[in-house]
């Protein structure tokens, strides 16, 4: 692992592992506390929604009870129930009937629809507001029934212009000429709505209302808890709070004979405890940055000047001569190590130089060798030629002979140094290929083309010679040729071709690697190997020395110069 994943390991492990720690301890902590919290205040809402709606079904048991025949009101029902030959009389005794029902709803403002019902005609008398087109008690959710009187709800009213939802109860009237005439009672106008509608928790919680038998008559969440289902079913037991259908529940038993559930989806149940949690991971990713934040500064202080180190070792392997870079991490300890890397730095560079030097006085020396170390076979059997010639022919071929080779001679061995032309390049090949043309009775043909702007550029000595001799003594035959082209481009290009024998990629790679001297061998002793040697004297990497051949067909050599003035 590299430092500078250390150091990040390092600082978010030592900031971490403490925040973890103290977050899973807080956790579990708080998410007890908030349980706690929310059961507490869903509880508290459900005990008040019990408790209003007990009192507001106790406010109907006691007006149903004065509006009963035991009450006053009862009595007049009664006498208005009578038959009676007077109409008069009948008419004042209804209209103190509706007085007197008048002052007990108008006194009473938790009361809202109040009416008579006649069960075998299915009639209303003495209704205080204009009620629905039927009326139809059976049809109601039944809450319970006790000493003669049914509570319904919560349902819709059946007050004509009220569509809010309603407890109701219906008392029988013991009257002593019929038994079929209730009372119905309605709570008063938006009482019942805002009973249920009352809890902390801005519409999250809803309300179930359950009858004696455990079947639920009013269901705010009917997609998940259907009216006339049995909550027991649900609920799979008699605990007073639970999760069934995604929804927590909580239950509270009325001593009226039902039971109030406020239930709360498990989203919202959870809403509060998801806001702290994500508070906390808030926290986290502040201690995250800040942790960064420290890294980087350490990364900055330390792992940037060893950055810095790094990149000046990699520039002195890439180039030893390169000078040290005069960066600074305004750090004293490191800027004093680069300071001294520096100094070491100039001084491998200086050594560099001087073994550069040296090597190059060592191959120019070599050179130099190469260049007077002449076959003195060459030398004997041209003699020898001279001598047999002229025996046996005249003196003017003798004559071209000698001068050809005292030419070619005195290039090879004259006091010109090692720099020359082109053109004297050129004319030094032709010398000698006069001599072996002469010295070897094969005819051979030879084709020098040169560009006039070639002729004066400095060039080594003896680059031709080497290379058209290896395709003379590498299996040209009667009918061959040597094709010799120099040209000018943005580099100096020759091209020798020739139609031999060819020669393998080995024979190529000994030819020019071959540092032995070959004694043995015919021709001016120098072979390709220092043409090699020497474009890399005075080149270096940037002159390029190509052959291709191919057996039977011929041989191919490219050799490109790059132009140089006087000092090459």
């Amino acid at each position: 692992m590299t430092l500078k994943k250390r150091i990040f390991l390092l600082f978010f492990l030592s900031a971490f592992i403490p925040f973890i720690s103290i977050f899973a301890i807080s956790y579990y902590t708080i998410d007890s506390i908030f349980a706690n919290k929310i059961n507490d205040g869903i509880r508290s809402n459900l005990q008040q929604v019990t408790s209003s709606l007990e009192n507001s079904i106790t406010n109907l048991n006691h007006v149903t009870q004065q509006l009963s025949y035991s009450g006053t009101l009862g009595k007049k029902l009664d006498e208005v129930l009578k038959p009676s030959s007077n109409i008069f009389e009948l008419i004042e005794a209804r209209d103190e009937l509706k007085n007197e029902l008048n002052v007990v709803t108008f006194t009473n403002p938790n009361i809202g629809l109040t009416l008579y019902y006649f069960q075998k005609e299915g009639t209303t008398q003495f209704a205080n507001f204009p009620i629905k087109d039927r009326f139809s008690p059976e049809s109601l959710p039944v809450l319970s029934k006790s000493y003669g009187i049914a509570y319904y709800g919560p349902h819709m009213s059946m007050n004509r212009f009220d569509d809010q939802l309603v407890l109701s109860a219906m008392r029988k009237v013991q009257l002593p000429q019929r038994d079929d005439v209730y009372i119905y009672v309605e709570s008063g106008f938006r009482l019942t709505q805002d009973i249920l509608g009352y809890n902390q928790y801005k519409g999250a919680l809803s309300h179930l209302i359950l009858n004696g038998e455990g079947n639920i008559v009013y269901s705010e969440i009917p997609e998940a808890m259907k009216v006339g289902e049995n909550f027991s079913s649900i609920s799979k037991g008699t605990a007073k709070d639970g999760i069934s259908r995604d929804y927590h529940w909580f239950k509270e038993d009325s001593s009226q004979n039902w039971s109030v559930i406020s239930v709360i989806s498990q989203a919202k149940y959870q809403q509060e405890k998801n806001q702290w949690l994500l508070q906390i991971l808030l926290v986290a990713l502040f201690f995250l940055g800040f942790t960064v934040f420290l890294a980087w500064l350490l990364w900055k202080m330390v792992y940037k000047p060893l950055g810095l180190f790094h990149s000046e070792i990699n520039g002195m392997s890439q180039n030893p001569q390169k000078a040290g870079s005069q960066t600074r991490t305004q750090i004293p300890e490191f800027d004093f190590l680069l300071g001294e890397f520096s100094n070491m730095q100039h001084q491998i560079g200086d050594l560099f130089k001087e073994v550069q030097q040296k090597e190059k006085i060592r191959a120019d020396l070599e050179v130099e060798k190469l260049l007077y170390q002449i076959n003195p076979h060459f030398l004997m059997n041209t003699l020898d030629t001279v001598h047999w010639l002229a025996v046996m022919n005249g003196q003017g071929e003798i004559d071209k002979l000698v001068q050809s080779l005292n030419k070619l001679l005195y290039y090879n061995l004259g006091k010109l140094g090692q720099v020359s032309t082109m053109e004297e390049e050129i004319d030094a090949l032709r010398q000698y290929l006069i001599l072996q043309q002469i010295r070897y009775d094969f005819e051979f043909d030879v084709r020098i083309s040169a560009d006039d702007q070639v002729l004066q550029i400095p060039v080594p000595r003896f680059i031709l010679q080497p290379l058209v001799e290896n395709s003379l003594y590498h299996g040209l035959s009667d009918e061959g040729f040597i094709q010799i082209e120099v040209t000018l481009a943005k580099t100096l290009n020759i091209l020798i071709q020739d139609n031999g024998a060819g020669m393998t990629e080995e024979a190529i790679q000994r030819l020019l690697n071959n540092r032995i001297a070959e004694h043995k061998k015919v021709g001016m002793g120098i072979g390709l190997n220092y043409v090699h040697r020497m474009l890399r004297a005075q080149y270096g990497d940037q002159a390029q020395l190509v052959i291709e051949s191919e057996l039977g067909t011929g041989t191919s050599i490219l050799l490109i110069l790059p132009i140089k003035g006087e000092d090459v």
